[in-house]
């Protein structure tokens, strides 16, 4: 743009600067295009339209619009202060009413003058705001040299977005906060917001802006308008701010003034201009002249508090802001060094909250923590809420071993000291305090942690280097410590605890000892638990070690040192039992067998620990050791057994693992003395191979547990009792092949037959279920005397009764014949066998079941033979008791007087059915056999005392039919009487 001539009119000067856009305006232009217009208005008001961002072209504008309106200023000061003049000349009138008279009249006179000028009246109102714009463009120059603000760092763009199309717009600064060529910083707030905004809200924002060194020369600068709301201020600092960063503008205490510090105001000008006068102001307003400015922006804000405060309301602020830090934030940090700005100053009642917050401090920032509680939300309120256990939990929630000497001497001291020095000046002095908190943590603290402490209070260090410096305290926890916890496999960690402990050279006599071995006896039943306290806790046992002599602790100390052993051991061999069992088993010798047994057949079951013969011997001599009675043997884990019980013990979870070949070559070792006779032996396999006979799922005794069962029977010498128990293993296994079910669809368990109390039933459903079975006589007989029944002539009897029930149940006559008179030998030769004069009940027995047997094999009618029926019969007259002697008699009559006839029922026509008796005595003395004839499908013999009947004619039954032979039978039964000797009962 050409720059003006000389001969310009004035309002092309001004059609010029209209034109002129902010950008393209310089100081020179401000020269060329405003000064040389005459009209003091026009200029200043274009110098009052522009707000810029170029703070030199901006203090060019203000300038010359403050030097246009001087004239105006100085006219309208001239007829304010005409009246004064004249009223100066009148002496006698009162004082105070003369100050009166000439305020009015000076104030009348200046509305007068804006009413008579009112270009005036515009160019004061302009005034005023320039001047206003003026300071503050001041005091932006300094902030932006004394303080400059920092560029935004804004992120490189990623790689993989270089072509984001929204990334220019996004990352390009807002074009209002473009910094000025001419200020060496990017101010947050642009210059023209700066000149335009009220000086609190310029304030506030700085404030909430943390420029706190452009907030300081903005309080120093325009502090008469500032003060008053300096806690409002004060608020718009953000919580996480630091006090260091705002010492500068935080409230001062002046102790020799006993109150608040007032800073002392920096004006840009010491003398206020008359435009920015209260009395222009009013007179403005009154003249009621029409003004297009608004004026200067004032602070309107009802937050005001003009005087300095108290110390009291001081540290309420400061409590305040310290809780809102807190709260808001949870940066004890700046909390805490807020408060020790405060309290620096000697502000009352700040100090015990200055201690509350070093030592919340500590607590968040340099207490060990974990990644799972880095968040963890920490305020001033719980942590006045926790009591002091809690506090001391809090500070080593995260320690370790390692670290937890150095976390209790840097954190939990410190903090024990303040409540003891609390705890004085309160004028409640507590010296156990600390010492008493410490334990207290000590007992809930885990193992691993209570080796560390006991560790840092080795009796070798130097007292002030000790945690703990009481050794009886150190016998007392360590012993409360063990003997309370649960702990099943840190048996290193609780010897380590135990070496760490004092030793005491004490010399007790017997009544000492005595006392001494009662405490601790009685110790046993106080960890017991019971049903007001189901468990005993490190607590609890610390208030019974509690009043106890350093005698009675080294007495407890020695036996920790057994119990201790013995733990280890019996972890060693996969049983292990926590210390207090040795205190609750040490008089209960059925738990310590038990534990015993336990060990001896678990550590068997480890096969990692026992594959060879001098591991099993290991183990025997850790067993043996446990029972050692010897110094303070009355306290170890196997005390109340004997040397002989631990060897049964040891010997019979050896066998209960199936390593026979290592119990043999021990029993014949001279190195090992097992001391075990042969008796006990015997006791000790045949128990085990019981164990392995109930635990067997299958029968077969060639693989499985029914296997070890059998071959663990091979190691003593052969007895009667161990060949009567393999006998009956092998019965089982041939019991087992005969699929014998338990349930339909359920083979037979071993465990189910040696529960079974009638054994040959057994053979009963051998015979029932297969129907072959009964041809093999021996095989069966055999599996009677495996059964338990070997020379058992009253089972032998029965088993053949079955036999031939068996038999002739399949019309098998031969078999059942040969059965029946092998029964009858059997029975004869145990009759004859038995003293002269005297009555063998098993030969009465025998022959009951003989003679029913016969009996109902002699008068079946379908057995053709009549010799051997009549055999058959003659023998169970023989066998018969006296009253059944007619009944069998009755059936041998007929057989021999019609030997050629079949009859189809009983011919005991008018006498009680001989049939239903004998079938009712052989049901009572035989075993009841279920029977069914596989070959035929006939229903056999059932509970029913008449089935047995109904069975023989439902086997002799026919086709349907006008059978010739069939109404033969029917006429022979009803006359048949005669030939049977039915008139014998006439």
């Amino acid at each position: 743009m050409a720059s003006p001539s000389t001969t310009t009119s004035p309002e092309d000067l001004c059609a010029q600067w209209t034109a002129l856009s902010d950008e393209d305006l310089t100081a020179e232009k401000v020269n060329q295009l405003l000064k040389p217009v005459p009209d003091d208005l026009w200029v200043a008001a274009a110098c009052l339209d522009r707000v810029l961002d170029d703070a030199p072209v901006q203090r060019s504008l203000l300038d010359l619009g403050l030097e246009r309106s001087q004239p105006a200023l100085t006219r309208s000061q001239a007829a304010f202060d005409s009246p004064a003049e004249a009223v100066g000349d009148e002496d006698d009138e009162d004082e105070g009413g003369e100050i009166r008279e000439g305020q009015d009249r000076r104030h009348a006179a200046l509305v007068s003058h804006f009413r008579a000028e009112p270009r005036n009246a515009q160019l004061c109102r302009i005034r005023a705001v320039l001047l206003d714009r003026l300071d503050k463009l001041s005091t932006f120059v300094e902030i932006c040299k004394e303080a400059p603000f920092k560029e935004d760092v804004v992120d490189p763009v990623d790689a993989e977005w270089e072509d984001d199309p929204w990334a220019d717009e996004a990352n390009d600064p807002p074009a209002e906060s473009a910094p000025s060529a001419s200020l060496p910083g990017a101010p947050p707030i642009p210059l023209p917001a700066f000149l335009q905004s009220d000086l609190l809200q310029l304030a506030c924002l700085l404030a909430s802006l943390e420029h706190i060194a452009a907030l300081r020369i903005l309080m120093e600068r325009h502090g008469a308008q500032l003060w008053p709301y300096r806690f409002q201020i004060l608020d718009s600092i953000p919580e996480h701010a630091l006090s260091e960063q705002l010492r500068d503008v935080l409230p001062s205490y002046d102790p020799s003034e006993d109150r608040e510090v007032k800073a002392e105001p920096k004006p840009w000008r010491s003398e206020v201009d008359f435009s920015e006068s209260s009395e222009l102001h009013k007179a403005l307003v009154d003249s009621e002249v029409a003004l297009n400015v608004e004026p200067p922006p004032r602070i309107d804000s009802s937050e005001i508090c003009p005087e300095p405060l108290s110390p009291s309301n001081i540290a309420a602020w400061y409590q305040k802001r310290i809780d809102l830090v807190i709260s808001n934030t949870g940066l004890i940090d700046a909390a805490l060094s807020l408060v020790q700005h405060a309290a620096s100053q000697g502000l009352p009642g700040l100090d015990e909250l200055g201690e509350e917050l070093s030592l919340l401090s500590r607590l968040v920032y340099d207490a060990p923590s974990s990644a799972q509680y880095a968040d963890d939300d920490w305020t001033l309120a719980r942590w006045k809420n926790m009591d002091p256990p809690a506090i001391v939990r809090a500070y080593l929630a995260h320690t370790t071993p390692e670290t937890v000497a150095r976390d209790i001497r840097r954190l939990v001291m410190p903090y024990l000291f303040v409540l003891e020095s609390r705890a004085e000046r309160a004028g409640a002095p507590d010296p156990t305090l600390p010492t008493r908190l410490l334990y207290k943590y000590i007992l809930s603290a885990p193992l691993g942690i209570v080796a560390a402490v006991f560790e840092a209070s080795n009796p070798t260090l130097a007292p002030v280097q000790r945690l703990i410096r009481d050794d009886e305290d150190m016998a007392r926890l360590a012993l409360a410590c063990l003997y309370g916890s649960d702990s099943l496999n840190e048996w290193p960690t609780m010897s380590h605890i135990f070496e760490c402990l004092p030793a005491w050279d004490t010399t007790q006599d017997e009544d000492e000892a005595d006392e001494a071995d009662t405490t601790i006896a009685s110790l046993g039943a106080f960890v017991t638990p019971s049903t007001t306290r189901p468990r005993c806790t490190p607590a609890d046992l610390m208030l019974f070690f509690k009043p106890l002599p350093s005698s009675a602790l080294s007495r407890a100390l020695d036996v920790l040192d057994v119990h201790l052993e013995s733990g280890e051991i019996l972890a060693r061999w996969s049983v292990p039992a926590p210390l207090r069992w040795f205190l609750q088993s040490n008089g209960n010798i059925a738990e310590q067998r038990s534990w015993a047994n336990r060990m001896a057949r678990r550590a068997g079951e480890s096969q990692d620990k026992l594959e060879t013969r001098e591991d099993w011997e290991w183990l025997l001599e850790d067993m043996v050791k446990l029972s050692d009675s010897g110094e303070s043997g009355s306290w170890s884990a196997f005390c109340l057994l004997s040397k002989d019980d631990i060897v049964r013990i040891f010997f019979s979870g050896l066998l209960s693992t199936g390593k026979f070949d290592i119990a043999r070559a021990l029993l014949r070792s001279s190195s090992v003395n097992l001391s075990l006779d042969s008796a006990v032996i015997e006791d000790i396999c045949l128990t085990c191979s019981q164990e392995f006979y109930d635990n067997a799922s299958s029968g077969n005794y060639h693989f499985g547990d029914m296997k070890l069962a059998y071959d663990c029977l091979d190691i003593p010498p052969a007895s009667p009792r161990i060949v009567k128990e393999k006998e009956f293993i092998e019965a089982t296994t041939r019991l087992c092949s005969f699929n014998l079910m338990s349930r339909p669809g359920i083979p037979i368990t071993p465990l189910e037959i040696r529960l079974t109390k009638d054994r040959l039933s057994l053979v009963s459903r051998v015979l029932s279920s297969n129907n072959d079975a009964y041809k093999h006589t021996q095989v069966i007989l055999d599996l009677v005397h495996k059964l338990g029944f070997r020379g058992d002539v009253v089972a032998e009897a029965k088993a053949l009764a079955m036999l031939a029930e068996t038999a002739l149940q399949a019309e098998d006559f031969p078999r059942a014949y040969e059965a029946s008179t092998r029964m009858v030998d059997a029975v004869l030769a145990l009759r004859t066998a038995a003293p002269a004069g005297l009555r063998d009940p098993r030969a009465d027995e025998a022959s009951e079941v003989c003679w029913v047997a016969c009996f109902s094999i002699g008068r079946h009618p379908e057995f053709a033979d009549v010799q051997k029926r009549l055999a058959l019969l003659g023998r169970a007259l023989e066998l018969c008791p006296p009253d059944r002697l007619a009944d069998v008699l009755a059936a041998w009559r007929g057989q021999l007087r019609m030997p050629e006839l079949h009859m189809p029922h009983s011919p005991l026509a008018s006498a009680p059915d001989a049939a239903a008796l004998a079938n009712k005595a052989f049901s009572r003395v035989a075993a009841n056999f279920p029977f069914s004839v596989g070959h035929r499908g006939r229903q056999l013999m059932s509970e029913d005392e008449n089935s047995w009947e109904r069975s023989r004619s439902g086997s002799r039954s026919r086709a349907d039919g006008a059978d010739v032979s069939a109404q033969a039978s029917r006429v022979l039964q009803a006359g048949i009487g005669w030939l049977l000797g039915a008139d014998d009962d006439s």
